[in-house]
């Protein structure tokens, strides 16, 4: 059973003195760790080494917090008047120097929005899901998205997609490549959430409504390589994971809503998918194991377990029996969220909206600030060298 104490969490870390003359070397920070709260009123931005944490906050919009500089000086976020659609920025740790990322003057400011920005690994450029709204000629909004990019002091955004229903943007380990879903219509079977093949045009129940279903595509960083990764004839794929070592990425596919399955495939057009589990269940969020050797879900309904609880899923067999749950802690509660930080010591997590914080390496578990309580994932910064 692990251990469980509440925050502070402080951990000494022991520094080799040098003798004679020999000249200090740079200490690596430990990363920052930041999570947005349930009133999305503010970022808060939490020191797992000595338990400090600091509270940004950008006025009175929405905050939802999305990734750091490759340095870790600074932070990626978006902001929105409520549900209207954002705007992305990032800004120092301290909350100084906010920058706006994406400049468009297309539409008017309330027709467009960005979402779910990403920074390269490199921090060359940030993508994001371009959102742009219309009338449509039954005189309703009309909405396209659209994967673009920025450099990372923004600017005019640059498309890698144009059908206009693509989500989910995901930069592979070394910056080479980005994943994405790209959404198409069909006609549904006998109703809207059956499985079943595409009908004719025109023979959809009720009349006129269709299905939205998601692929997976690539793209390469430079725009010029692009190509689709899965082709489900039915069914939905949404969650793509890189592996840490970039060779797979991870999906979940749901040949009808609520009834996920675990699956991966190699980053190689006209790569076979492989499935890692049958029987349906709900799967809330995935990552990988920091050494590419298994996939961590959340999930509920799996192997009689009605809750959902971290799952160790094998890259080979059927996860449905060879999956093992990788917390036992009984006070573990509706887990979600995972994320390993970037040396692989921590596991932030999400249990009950609370967020917790295991260590790896002698498990311990921490419950940490409870102003960062919410449904949002905990995002890690990069251990960098040095002050900011």
């Amino acid at each position: 059973m692990m251990k469980r104490k509440m925050v502070p969490l402080i951990i000494f870390f022991l520094l080799l003195i040098g003798l004679g003359t020999a000249q200090a070397q740079p200490v690596s920070s430990p990363p920052w760790l930041a999570a947005t709260g349930a009133a999305q009123d503010a970022i808060i931005l939490m020191n797992v080494a000595d338990g400090t944490s600091r509270t940004l906050r950008f006025g009175d919009q929405w905050h939802m917090v999305w990734g750091f500089s490759p340095d870790g000086c600074r932070v990626l976020f978006s902001l929105s008047d409520g549900p209207k659609l954002g705007r992305a920025y990032t800004a120092r740790l301290d909350g100084t120097d906010r920058r706006e990322l994406v400049q468009f003057d297309e539409l008017p400011p309330d027709d467009w929005g960005v979402w779910e920005p990403q920074m390269s690994p490199d921090g060359s450029r940030i993508a994001f899901t371009m959102i742009r709204q219309k009338t449509g000629a039954d005189g309703l909004p009309a909405r396209t998205t659209h994967i673009a990019w920025v450099p990372p002091e923004g600017g005019e955004p640059t498309f890698y997609s144009r059908t206009g229903s693509e989500h989910e943007p995901e930069w592979s380990p070394d910056g080479q490549w980005m994943a994405y879903l790209s959404y198409t219509e069909r006609v549904p079977g006998a109703d809207v959430l059956a499985t079943a093949a595409p009908t004719p045009e025109g023979q959809a129940s009720p009349p006129g409504s269709l299905l939205n279903e998601a692929d997976l595509w690539v793209v390469s960083a430079d725009g010029q390589t692009k190509y689709q990764l899965t082709d489900f004839p039915t069914g939905s794929v949404r969650g793509p994971r890189w592996s840490p070592d970039g060779f797979l990425v991870s999906f979940i596919y749901s040949p009808s809503p609520n009834n996920d399955t675990f699956w991966m495939i190699g980053n190689a057009q006209g790569a076979i998918p492989t499935q890692l589990s049958y029987q349906w269940n709900l799967i809330l969020d995935t990552t990988w194991l920091p050494d590419s050797s298994a996939i961590l879900g959340s999930a509920r309904e799996m192997q009689g377990i009605a809750q959902s609880q971290l799952w160790r899923v094998p890259l080979v067999g059927n996860a449905d029996t060879d999956a093992s749950r990788y917390l036992t802690d009984p006070g573990i509660v509706a887990a979600d969220y995972p994320r390993f930080s970037p040396d692989g010591r921590w596991l932030a997590f999400r249990s009950e909206y609370d967020l917790m914080l295991l260590d790896t390496q002698t498990g311990q578990m921490t419950t940490l600030l409870p102003e960062a309580r919410g449904n949002m994932p905990p995002i890690w910064g990069p251990a960098v060298q040095g002050e900011c």
